[in-house]
């Protein structure tokens, strides 16, 4: 049997009147909520919400099991509205909050579509950004208060995700996004990487949607999740309904109200508003054997007709109070409502409590929120659409007028300018976009590309502000990739504009476009038109002359980059110019690198970072310097140091919210670790930022340095794999060469049993116009290549390279490049075991047992077997620390034919689970969690990043066969 409400305690809050039935004329008595009592009395019970649920609510209950035990889940709960989904969540927080986990919940809004990032911040909004950087990180990067040249939001989104990240290690965490079919773009991005990453993170991430619209961001998340995590509410069964019913009416249900109950196709929402229409109607009638049925009358055919026969009893002033507030969205501030009503928070506290009293409102922390999103909906859509749209504006203007953040007063304006009943901005609002023009943009450019196009519409660009929106709207396309456009706004305005401040700012966005479409040549025209107009100022000349020196250095034409950033240091220094000086010192830097003075570069960069000092205006150029001084010292083989200030910029990239640097900073950490044999961790490096948060060049850059140690450990597929996705980037950068990339193609084609193809590739990019700093990581290679297919003409012009290179600056890999070249060109094992001692000596163990190889097969070849058997095993053994299981194979069986083999032994690398599988850094970090460290008090331990340790527990994990880190521990103790 099922239960049936007996208590007579169920009807405290009902009282029995006396009333006449219209159809018999007999007297009965019906149920009413008692008087003084709020009618949301009405609304379902905590209890009687979760209804037919039981299964539902036990796996969740294992779910949040499972995160305090340190495995976390991603889920996603669809159903239509009003089928409980939001009730269910709230069970499963409140559950998860008494097991201990942090708890963060909030919802999307319609009208939040524009704004990036709005649900997470919601949810997180208990946190203080004063002890959370990372939070106020994404802050001031939505307020468009920082200087990437990036999509902001898409830099937020890293931030969000590193912050969410962070509260799991400290802590078992749930974070539930309900109504996520009108989520932004940036917080469907984060929630989908969240739940790739669940795996690692003691993280219930759960999200709530309904089944329409169909957005195809929400099919590509619902792959991500797969179809055994999307739990489906679905109608309640009979036998739930009628405990439903029961419990609402407080009474046994007769078959009457069981027959009008059974259209409401079993939907809680539905069955609620019916049953509290029926009892504010009288309508409800108790017999004396205590079962309620329902007398004669019209009944609501829809939840529609429910919800505005619930409205239907509101006065005329409350109904219009809330018209007002879905305006503002599901949830909002009552001083925005008493802004957008033009009267005073005290004018609206009568209407607000006979509506909260009604169940139409309720609270939301500090704001106000419509009790379901229907009821909001309902109201909306009762104002005609041209009223809607300038009451839309109407509001935003209020909003601008009071001082209103920026998110909510775009928030109203999209609506108002995005509709064909949209009618003229005034210049209330025009000003107001003007003065957030530079927040919009970072924000959102796409949006902001709506908002500004009809504010520079309707702003001569001759005018201050039409420039000023011109330049921002230029920025906006460039920011999303448009850089036709962005270039055509910006040239346009160019003509007109007076303001030599603002030209300068044109300029560079224009600069910026044309090198994004490999034509740096047109900006230095535009740029030396510009220099030769009157009134430029020692400022802006120098500004202009750093935008010429950037331009002739994209061309390649180091002499002519370096002697005009001389001058534009020369400007900046008499302009007192801290920008410029900077910058201009940044590009003389660059030409001393490529002009092979790598050691007469270091004094230049310490004299830039004085000049940047703490200025916040120059955050993005200090960890530009930083990190291309961590290159060069990697070039001059001070590994330590390379390694050490490449781990710290990588770093402060993190904190800055800068993405473009903190995945320039991982590429360069990761190529540095490359090249000094920790291969493991260049992998966690290359992978921790994902391709599409990255410029194309390091894209190209991070995914060939993966092929390349994919095709050394003869994980084939892999290695191509990279290489195809590193292709969809190649396009966007010319002709420009990234070693990683191209040393990965030709390795592709010797794997294939191609070398004549693989020395192909390599000669293609000699033969081009690059400097030969750029492309000296190809030299060993091209000779290798060379000498295995007989092309002496190859290996001579090589050896021309790495000579010059090696009297320039006398490194010692360096040098080891050029004895090892001119030893395969003359054969000589003596000048190819030097080489081996001197890439020994720079740290760089793959080309040190390519030259051992080398000697060891000049040395057999020889008949000198004992010296040849000492370098083959020495090569052997590097191949071996390093796990280039497909050159270990290629040295093992060259080596045949003279007889020389390796004695047998046992290599971890050879077990692919299980403990002896973890690779050194691995084991560290497994010791490290069994002694309940967290992944940041690991990184700090070990000197690494959070996102390498997240990394490193994965694959524990995955290699332990593992789903938690409790099992971890167990595995170690024991």
């Amino acid at each position: 049997m099922h239960e049936r409400p007996t208590s007579h305690g169920m009807m405290k809050d009902w009282v029995q009147v006396l009333c006449r039935n219209p159809r018999t004329g007999n007297t009965v008595r019906v149920l009413t909520p008692r008087q003084g009592r709020d009618e949301e009395r009405v609304s379902v019970p905590d209890t009687s919400e979760l209804v037919g649920r039981d299964a539902e609510l036990t796996l969740l209950s294992e779910f949040v099991d499972d995160v305090v035990r340190g495995t976390g889940r991603a889920l996603l709960i669809e159903g239509e509205p009003g089928i409980g989904k939001s009730s269910t969540a709230r069970a499963v927080a409140a559950a998860a909050r008494q097991r201990g986990c942090d708890v963060h919940l909030a919802a999307a809004e319609e009208l939040g579509q524009a704004l990036p990032l709005r649900p997470m911040l919601d949810a997180l909004g208990s946190l203080e950004p004063d002890r959370q950087p990372r939070l106020a990180t994404v802050l001031r990067l939505l307020r468009g208060e920082s200087d990437n040249t990036m999509d902001a939001a898409a830099v937020a989104a890293e931030q969000m995700f590193a912050l969410v990240s962070e509260l799991c290690g400290a802590a078992p965490t749930v974070l539930i996004i309900d109504d996520l079919q009108w989520a932004d773009l940036t917080t469907i991005s984060v929630w989908e990487r969240l739940a790739r990453s669940v795996g690692r993170l003691r993280l219930l991430l759960i999200g709530l949607q309904r089944p329409v619209p169909r957005r195809a961001e929400l099919t590509a998340m619902r792959r991500v999740v797969g179809d055994h995590r999307i739990m489906r509410l679905n109608a309640l069964p009979d036998t739930a309904v009628e405990r439903l019913v029961a419990a609402l009416s407080r009474a046994q249900p007769g078959r009457s109200l069981l027959r009008v109950a059974a259209d409401a196709a079993g939907n809680p929402l539905y069955l609620t508003e019916l049953v509290a229409a029926l009892s504010r109607s009288r309508r409800l009638e108790l017999s004396d054997a205590g079962v309620v049925e329902v007398s004669s009358g019209p009944v609501p055919g829809s939840l529609f007709g429910a919800i505005a026969n619930r409205l239907d009893f509101l006065e005329r002033d409350v109904r219009e109070v809330l018209h007002a507030a879905a305006l503002l969205g599901t949830e909002f501030l009552v001083a925005d409502l008493a802004i957008v009503q033009n009267c005073r928070v005290a004018d609206l506290v009568g209407s607000i409590d006979q509506a909260r009293a009604a169940g139409v409102l309720g609270d939301a922390g500090e704001k106000l929120s419509f009790r379901h999103p229907l009821i909001r909906s309902a109201l909306y859509d009762e104002i005609a659409a041209p009223v809607r749209s300038a009451w839309h504006r109407d509001a935003a203007r209020a909003l601008a007028q009071a001082g209103a953040p920026v998110d909510r007063v775009a928030g109203q304006l999209l609506q108002a300018v995005t509709t064909p009943d949209a009618g003229p901005l005034d210049e209330v609002l025009l000003d107001w976009l003007a003065g957030a023009a530079s927040t919009l943009v970072a924000q959102s450019p796409r949006s902001a590309i709506g908002l500004l196009r009809e504010a520079y519409r309707r702003s001569p660009v001759q005018t201050h502000r039409g420039a000023w929106l011109a330049a921002r709207l230029a920025e906006a396309h460039y920011r999303l990739g448009d850089s036709t456009e962005g270039e055509r706004i910006a040239r346009q305005a160019m003509v007109v504009v007076s303001d030599p401040d603002l030209l300068v700012d044109l300029h560079w966005t224009a600069a910026q476009c044309r090198a994004f479409a490999g034509r740096a040549d047109e900006s230095i025209e535009s740029v030396d038109e510009a220099i030769a107009l009157p009134g430029i100022s020692q400022r802006q000349h120098a500004r202009l002359l750093v935008l010429a020196a950037r331009a002739h250095r994209d061309l390649g034409e180091v002499a002519a980059a370096g002697e005009i950033a001389t001058k534009a240091l020369c400007a900046a220094e008499a302009a007192g110019d801290n920008w410029a000086l900077a910058w201009s010192l940044h590009v003389k830097i660059v030409v001393s690198i490529m002009s092979g003075d790598v050691a007469g570069a270091l004094p230049l960069f310490e004299r830039a970072l004085d000049v940047v000092g703490d200025d916040a205006a120059l955050t993005d150029l200090s960890l530009l310097l930083q990190l291309n001084k961590s290159v060069a010292l990697g070039n001059l083989d001070r590994n330590d140091d390379a390694v050490s200030a490449a781990m710290r910029v990588r770093e402060q990239a993190d904190h800055s919210g800068s993405l473009v640097r903190l995945a320039q900073a991982r590429s360069a950490l990761g190529q540095l670790l490359f090249k000094v044999g920790h291969w493991d961790d260049t992998l966690s490096e290359v992978a921790a930022i994902t391709d599409d948060m990255k410029d194309p060049a390091t894209t190209c850059c991070d995914r060939g340095l993966a092929a390349k140690i994919m095709f050394h450990r003869g994980d084939i597929a892999a290695g191509r794999s990279n290489i195809g996705l590193a292709e969809a980037c190649a396009g966007q950068i010319g002709t420009r060469v990234v070693s990683s990339l191209v040393l990965a193609r030709c390795l592709d084609h010797e794997v294939a049993g191609a070398p004549e193809q693989a020395l192909a590739v390599l000669n293609a990019c000699l033969a081009g116009p690059e400097e030969l700093d750029e492309v000296e990581d190809l030299l060993p290679e091209a000779a290798r290549l060379g000498a295995l297919i007989g092309a002496n003409d190859v290996l001579k012009h090589v050896v021309a390279q790495t000579s010059a290179l090696a009297q320039r600056s006398r490194v010692p890999h360096q040098i080891g490049a050029m004895a090892y070249c001119q030893g395969l060109l003359e054969g000589s094992s003596s000048l190819l075991l030097l080489a081996g001692e001197r890439y020994g000596e720079a740290g760089r163990p793959l080309l040190q047992a390519r030259a051992l190889e080398a000697a060891a097969l000049n040395l057999a070849g020889q008949g000198d077997r004992g010296a040849a058997r000492s370098a083959f095993l020495r090569a052997d053994d590097i191949y071996d620390e390093l796990g280039a299981a497909w050159d270990l194979a290629r040295l093992r069986a060259g080596f045949r034919q003279y007889g020389i083999r390796r004695g047998p032994r046992t290599r971890h690398r050879q077990v692919l689970s299980g403990w002896d599988s973890l690779t050194p850094s691995e084991a560290r970090v497994a010791e490290l969690v069994a002694e309940g460290l967290s992944n940041r008090e690991i990184a700090g331990r070990l000197v690494l990043s959070t996102r390498t340790v997240e990394s490193h527990v994965s694959h524990i994990l995955a290699k332990l066969g593992v789903r938690s880190r409790v099992d971890i521990a167990r595995r170690v103790a024991n």
